[in-house]
Formats: C-alpha cells, sequence, structure tokens
C-alpha cells in the first residue's frame, strides 16, 4: 500500500470518529442574529455582560421536545421567554435565522418555519440583539427602528424593564401566561395583566374569571398587596402616557429579580442569591384561600387568621345559612335590613338618616370609582349625599374612592391597609358612631 493510500484512509478513519462524536455546541461570542447567522441546536448566544442566554432547550429529561428560548446564564433550567411554546421541535434539528423579509424563523430539521416574529416589514436588512434585559429585539439595521421584541409577547416571567402594558382605547394588553405544567411551555389557563379602567389594578385571571387581585395603585404601592407596605417589594412603577396606554414595570437592580406566573395562578417573586446559587423566594400571591379572588362572597371579608376564615360585614347575614355552614362562602352575604335610601324610595317616609362603619386594616373591594382628591371628611358628604354609594374610603396619594356594586374581594389584613366606610342603616350603628371601635368591624 503506497503512502498516499495510507494517508488517506487515515484521513478516512479520523473522519469518522470526528463525526461520531456528540456535537457539544458553542456560545457565539455576539449577541446579535443576522442574517448571516444560523443558530443550530445546541448553540447559543449570550446577552452583553452574559446575564442571559438565547438558544434551544428542554424542560426536563423526559421528553425529547426543544424549544426555542431566552434563560439565565447562571441557572440555564431558568427560562424568561419561549419563542415556539405551542409548537415544541421533536428533535435537536432546529434553527433560527433572520430571514429574507427581515423576520426572526425559527425552523425545523425539514426547514419547516416553526415560529417567527411574524412582523410586516419590507426591510431586507434587520438583525435581533439579546439585550441585557432579557429582551430580544429586531432592529432594522440602516435605521435602527424596532420591528418587534419579545417584551412584546411575555411568556411566564415579569422582568425588570419588561412592561405590562393596558391600552384602555384600543383594549389591547400586554400580559404573562402561564405554562401548561411546570414541564410543559404550551400556554396555560392563567394570565397576568394590568386592568387600567378606572382604578389601576394588577389582576391575574384563570381564563376570563378573576383569580387574584392586587388592589389599586395609590402612586407607590398596589395597596392590595400587604407586603408592599414593607421595603422589600418597593420600586415598582404605574405610568400612563398622554395615548391612554397605562404601564406597569420595575427598574433593574442590583440583583437578578424576576416575578412567574406558575401553571396553578400564583405569582412568585424571586431574587438570585450568589452565596447559594439558588432562587430565593420573597414573595409570592395567592399565599392562601383569602388572597384568592371573591372566597367570601359579596359583602363578605376574609381573615386568614380567623376560623372559619369568611364572616359577614357587620349589618349583613349569609345569603345561605345552608352552604355557609358547610364552608361554601361564595355566595356571600346580604343586608338584615334596608337602608333608608332604599326605604325612601320605596316608600317616600322619612325615618334616622343611615351611617357609616369603619371597618379598619382593609383591602378595598374590587371596582373602585375615582373620588376628588380631598379630605375624608369630602369623601363621607359625597357618599352620603348619593344613595348609590354603598361605601367609601380616602387613600393616601388617591383620595376619595366610592363604591356602588357589591363590595367584592374583601380582606382583613394585620398591622396595614385602609380604612373602609360601609353604609349602614342607623339601627345596625347601634349605640356606636359612624367611626367604630377597631375590634367590632365584623358580625360575630
Amino acid at each position: 500500500m503506497s503512502n498516499s493510500q495510507i494517508l488517506k484512509l487515515f484521513f478516512l478513519q479520523y473522519m469518522f470518529l470526528v463525526l461520531r462524536l456528540p456535537r457539544l455546541g458553542f456560545c457565539a461570542e455576539t449577541d446579535t442574529i443576522t442574517s448571516n447567522l444560523v443558530i443550530k441546536d445546541p448553540d447559543t448566544i449570550s446577552s452583553q455582560g452574559n446575564v442571559f442566554k438565547l438558544g434551544f432547550f428542554s424542560p426536563d429529561n423526559t421528553t425529547k421536545n426543544r424549544y426555542f428560548g431566552v434563560f439565565y446564564s447562571v441557572s440555564e433550567s431558568t427560562v424568561i421567554w419561549v419563542a415556539n411554546r405551542n409548537n415544541p421541535i421533536p428533535d435537536s434539528s432546529g434553527s433560527i435565522t433572520i430571514s429574507r423579509n427581515g423576520n426572526i424563523v425559527l425552523m425545523n430539521g425539514k426547514g419547516e418555519t416553526v415560529w417567527s416574529s411574524n412582523v410586516t416589514t419590507s426591510s431586507l436588512n434587520a438583525s435581533a440583539q439579546l439585550l441585557s434585559t432579557g429582551n430580544l429585539v429586531l432592529r432594522e439595521n440602516s435605521s435602527g427602528r424596532t420591528l418587534w421584541e419579545s417584551f412584546g409577547y411575555p411568556s411566564n416571567a415579569f422582568l425588570p424593564s419588561l412592561r405590562l402594558t393596558d391600552n384602555i382605547n384600543t383594549g389591547h394588553k400586554v400580559v404573562l401566561s402561564s405554562w401548561k405544567s411546570p414541564t410543559d411551555p404550551e400556554v396555560g389557563s392563567f394570565t397576568t395583566g394590568l386592568q387600567a379602567l378606572k382604578v389601576p389594578q394588577i389582576f391575574t385571571w384563570n381564563g376570563n374569571r378573576p383569580h387574584w387581585r392586587s388592589g389599586p395603585w395609590n402612586g407607590k404601592i398596589l395597596i392590595g398587596v400587604q407586603a408592599m407596605y414593607s421595603v422589600y417589594l418597593e420600586g415598582f412603577t404605574l405610568e400612563n402616557d398622554t395615548s391612554g396606554i397605562f404601564y406597569f414595570t420595575a427598574p433593574e437592580g442590583k440583583f437578578l429579580m424576576r416575578i412567574t406566573l406558575s401553571s396553578t395562578g400564583s405569582l412568585v417573586k424571586t431574587l438570585w442569591n450568589r452565596q447559594t446559587q439558588n432562587w430565593d423566594i420573597t414573595w409570592s400571591a395567592p399565599r392562601n384561600e383569602c388572597e384568592v379572588y371573591g372566597t367570601c362572597g359579596p359583602f363578605g371579608s376574609c381573615n386568614p387568621l380567623n376560623s372559619p376564615i369568611c364572616s359577614c360585614l357587620r349589618g349583613f347575614e349569609p345569603k345561605n345559612s345552608e352552604k355557609w355552614g358547610r364552608g361554601i362562602w361564595t355566595s356571600g352575604c346580604v343586608r338584615r335590613k334596608p337602608l333608608l335610601c332604599d326605604r325612601n324610595n320605596n316608600t317616600g317616609g322619612g325615618g334616622k338618616e343611615d351611617g357609616f362603619l369603619r371597618l379598619p386594616f382593609m383591602k378595598v373591594p374590587d371596582f373602585p370609582e375615582q373620588g376628588p382628591s380631598g379630605p375624608v371628611e369630602e369623601c363621607r358628604s359625597l357618599c352620603s349625599r348619593n344613595c348609590s354609594c354603598i361605601a367609601y374610603a380616602h387613600v393616601t396619594n388617591l383620595g376619595c374612592m366610592f363604591w356602588s356594586q357589591d363590595l367584592i374581594d374583601i380582606q382583613q389584613f394585620s398591622g396595614a391597609g385602609e380604612d373602609l366606610y360601609i353604609r349602614l342603616p342607623s339601627s345596625e350603628l347601634g349605640t356606636y358612631s359612624s367611626v367604630v371601635f377597631d375590634n367590632l368591624p365584623f358580625n360575630v
């Protein structure tokens, strides 16, 4: 055998061994996808500062399904955004690049499009950059104009600089959507977003039904989140622009922070602990049955320290005593005696004026209506002159708030919260004035 034949045989054996080796992948020295760069599974790119990575992953070791998304460099199992969450690739043949029409395109091994940014653009020269915030942004190269961004289509994670929005003119919202299960990124049953109509609040919905409510924003905190009265949930902001779009966001900080909407509808805030190399849970909601929306029904109040946890507001009684006795409280409570306003409207008769009972340390009910920013006496005066007003509150930085619908999703806090004044007939106030002692807010 000649020397050339030996060398040829050696080369073929070498190439055979190389091709048999598993592909370990690489991390490209760039944070940008271009039309000239194809990212193939398991390749990744990293953001500036190496906080986030963009690449392929499997949620667990029991499936071959592959997804393309953004995850933390310190914890690659901590995924914050998924592109093809409803359409996994069944193997490791996936690749992603910028298409001829300027879109981000994810393809399987057959060259079929699995997911696309799907923006209508005539730009033939675009690129996608993974920012240090975790936002994947598609831009037109010539003008720098943003064509699309992943923060406009979140998965289940809220990050600093991400905006939950509500356009009160068009109804368009940017919301979080839960995974179907802890190991399945498919869109689940729960969403979390901003409801800005009348008084801005954050909601988690189960389908179309409210599951959890933050209470109104007072300019500094969400007053229905008891933990926000302490320091470790500070820093969030809620703003609106002149076009009617409301934004809820948080600034970038010294620590890695995320709020995740779980597959069971819980919001979980975590901080990265550099010493333990784990995520520490600092807050979650709902934490108990009282924080689930409407647990005690209309005119019922919830206190997790009581047994049973639900009680009717003073002057009210269970609407369905049999269900109430079995711990099924969602039907709520009804008035024991009609208000003078109601009696006068029906009979035209007189009587002693209705009064107001103060309930301290409360999570105020849903469906608030914004009033003037005057003192609490003005709130009382305005409510007392309006028979449809059944409760009011005076909230710091918000002023007067009024309620004309059933009072629902009420909770009694311990040492925090707002004073809620509910309208009662004079006979229900008994010997107490309209501002009662703190230990007498509810029925026994």
